[in-house]
Parts: C-alpha cells; structure tokens; sequence
C-alpha cells in the first residue's frame, strides 16, 4: 500500500489501518526502546581496573563453538513454532496462523588487549507463515550489537553499534488493526560512550546516530533519523548509595512531511541504591521538553512539556527465585501523532521450580494517549494495553533445550474499532553448539 500525502490527515485519524506477532520477556523489557527519545542513550558503566579484570574473567569462562587463539564465538540455532489467534491485531478481522520461527544466533569475542574487548551478539531468523506467505519476513533479534570497550586508566570507551529489526505489532501498545507482518521497523543506533570513574565520582558523556526505518510502505512517514546526547555525573553518598544528575538532548529529522521534526530537551535526577549483591533499587525523576518545528504539512507544531519518573527493583532471592518492577511515566515521539504519554509497570518472576526446569512469568500493563488531538474533527486515543506472558524451559539433553511459551496481549480502546485481544503459544528448540 502506497502512503499518499494528500490522504494522511485521513489516514492518520483513523488511527491505525494495519501491522505484527511476539516478542519474549526481554523484546517486552525494551519496549519503550523502539520509540526515539531525549532518554534513549542512558546506561550504566564502571571502568578501572577491577572492571577490566572482571571483563577478563568473563571472556575466559564464556562457552563457545569455535576457537582459535583468542577469539571465541559460540552458535546457537533455534526452531521455533507458533500459533497465533489474531496476526492482525484485529478486533473486526482476527485471522489465525501458525508460523516457523528458524533462527542462528552468534555471540564471538576477541580481546584485542588485556584491558579491550571487541564483541559480537546476533541473531537471525525467518517467519514463515503458514496461510499468510505475504506476512513472513526476516527478523533480527532484539539485541543484536558490535561492541569495542577500550579501557585508559580510570576511563572506560565503548562503541558499538546495536540493530534490531522487529515485526511484532502486539508488542507495540500503540498499533492496532495492523497484521503482524506488515507492520515493523529495523533501527539501527551507533555511537559512543565515555565514562570516567574516581571512585567516588562517576562522569559519563555519550553520543549516539539513530536511523529508524518502517518495513511498512503504510508507515514510511515514520522514517527518521535522530542524534541522542546523555550527560551524567553520579556521586557515592554512602558506600551502598550513588546519586546525580543527568541531563539528555536529542534532534529528530522525518523524512516526509507528515509528523514534525523536534529538538527535546530533559534534565532531572537518579539514584542506584545497592543494599546487598543480590538487590538493586533505581528511581528516576525529572522533565522533558518537545520544541517541534512546522515541517508537517498536516500537524500544527505544538511545543509539549511534562515530567518523567521510572522506579526500577531487581532482587534474586535465591539461585531458584528473583523478580524484578519497573514503572513510570515518559513522553515520547508518537506513530499517529507527534508524541504519545503514557504510564507504564511491568513486573516479572523467575523460578526455577525443580532442578532444570525454569519457569518465567512477566506482566506488562500501559495506559497511553496518543493521536491527532490538535486538528479539528480528530479526537486523540486514549487506551489500556495488557501484556501476560509465562514461559517454560526444561535441557532434555546436555546441548538441546525445549521451551513452552504463552503470551495474552488486551487492548481497550475509547475507539472501539482499535481494541483486540490476542493468544500466541509457542513451541521452541534451541540447540548450543558447544
């Protein structure tokens, strides 16, 4: 379907003529990654010495399939079969199917120095519909990533390159109405990151270029391109305690005319309280501010403001049972309209309930507004979005694990056309060559 400029405002106001199908608990934990934002590039990082040996450390116990010298790189096939009781995200026309998931994940290291590490994650797979071949398509992996750490005294350097192609519109609490395979977007963000660490006082500076592309002609007026600064200076206030500030900035260009280019801005304050090895507590609090410019032939440039918060909670109980939350409230750049704001929690349980068979169960919930709520005759949307997933693994031989995998995706909708309800179950072989 060609997307022509004279029918956006139509187009968009009917929010959503349709794209795709699954992702596990970690696509799930990266949701809001997919959106380009002021905040995108913020992370954690240490360097020093005890950074550097631990890296050492972990590349010397890693497992792997080929060897030579230093070099390491360890392949994992998988094949995976799902059915899927709406592809379309449809409440008006759910259509079943089941789909072949082959994939080939790569992860190799190689230590250029004892202190730098360049590493490789991938994965790479096909969705092969069964009834609906117009729907398959090549994936990549959530997480798929070059990286190069380079370690200078109290300075630790990384670069690296993460790309992810993603054909999954129940995993997007915006979309509705959109079959699964036609709806997607491959994003790749390279850049860099520098972190100096005094013991006491932590600075990190990064930057990254982020290009976002639809698989989708119906959503090529999303392609973009955004270049994402973060600044940090964190301070150890007590031996279990760090706390600071941070500020982010990002410029967003689109490559239609159709949603307004931006510069955001956003400023505010973090903390990372680790009382134990196995319990971590991160709260963030701040604002954000959207200066659009008038580049939208159809879209009034309204400049929008509001406050940000995340709460995230990781504790391991023990070697059988962790769990971790997270939950918040963001303003980030929208698919309808130029941003979308919404409150979010996502909990999830590990447990590994007899020997070898582990069981992992996530909850995401998210209540948004998004939409043309600026043009007369558009009413903006306002929904509830309800992701359950259980998952089940079980090494029925040395190398060869099976897992079982249900995920349930509500959407509710104050346009009724634009609720659905989905059931995937899921069946996975993964085999590591080691």
């Amino acid at each position: 379907m060609k997307l022509h400029p004279e029918r956006i405002p139509q187009h968009l106001s009917a929010l959503g003529a349709g794209n795709s199908c699954r992702p596990w608990l970690a696509a799930l934990l990266l949701l809001a990654a997919s959106l380009a934002s002021a905040q995108d590039a913020l992370r954690y990082s240490l360097a020093g010495d005890a950074a550097a040996e631990a890296l050492r450390h972990q590349q010397e116990s890693q497992p792997y399939t080929f060897k030579t010298r230093d070099f390491r790189l360890l392949v994992t096939p998988s094949l995976g079969l799902d059915w899927n009781d709406n592809i379309n995200v449809s409440k008006i026309d759910p259509r079943q199917d089941f789909i072949l998931k082959p994939m080939l994940r790569l992860n190799g290291s190689y230590p250029l120095t004892a202190r730098n590490l360049l590493s490789l994650s991938v994965g790479v797979g096909y969705d092969q519909y069964f009834e609906h071949d117009d729907y398959s398509g090549i994936r990549l992996d959530t997480g798929s990533a070059i990286a190069f750490a380079i370690y200078v005294k109290d300075f630790r350097i990384d670069l690296h390159d993460r790309f992810q192609l993603r054909q999954d519109a129940a995993g997007q609490p915006g979309i509705a109405g959109t079959a699964a395979g036609r709806y997607g977007f491959f994003e790749n963000t390279a850049g860099l990151s520098a972190n100096w660490d005094l013991q006491d006082v932590i600075l990190t500076l990064g930057y990254d270029h982020q290009n976002y592309f639809s698989s989708s002609s119906q959503y090529q007026y999303t392609d973009r391109a955004s270049e994402l600064i973060v600044a940090r200076g964190g301070f150890k206030v007590h031996p279990t305690v760090t706390a600071g500030v941070e500020a982010t900035s990002s410029f967003t260009a689109y490559d239609q005319p159709v949603l307004n280019n931006n510069v955001a801005y956003s400023a505010g304050l973090y903390a990372d309280w680790q009382p134990g090895h196995y319990v971590s507590v991160q709260p963030r609090f701040g604002y954000i501010v959207y200066d659009f410019d008038q580049t939208s032939r159809f879209i009034p440039a309204v400049n929008q403001t509001a406050w940000y918060a995340d709460l995230t909670l990781t504790h391991a109980l023990s070697d059988a049972v962790s769990y971790s939350l997270s939950a918040g409230r963001e303003l980030a750049l929208g698919t309808y309209g130029d941003t979308i704001e919404d409150w979010y929690i996502r909990p999830n349980v590990s447990l590994r309930i007899v020997r070898n068979l582990a069981l992992n169960t996530y909850l995401s919930y998210e209540h948004g507004t998004q939409g043309l709520g600026y043009i007369s005759g558009n009413l903006a949307e306002t929904y509830d979005w309800l992701g359950w997933g259980l998952g089940l693994s079980y090494p029925i031989m040395k190398k060869l694990t099976v897992g079982l995998n249900y995920r349930l995706t509500l959407r509710t909708s104050n346009s009724p056309s634009r609720e659905y309800a989905q059931n995937v179950v899921g069946l996975q072989l993964t085999y590591r060559l080691q």
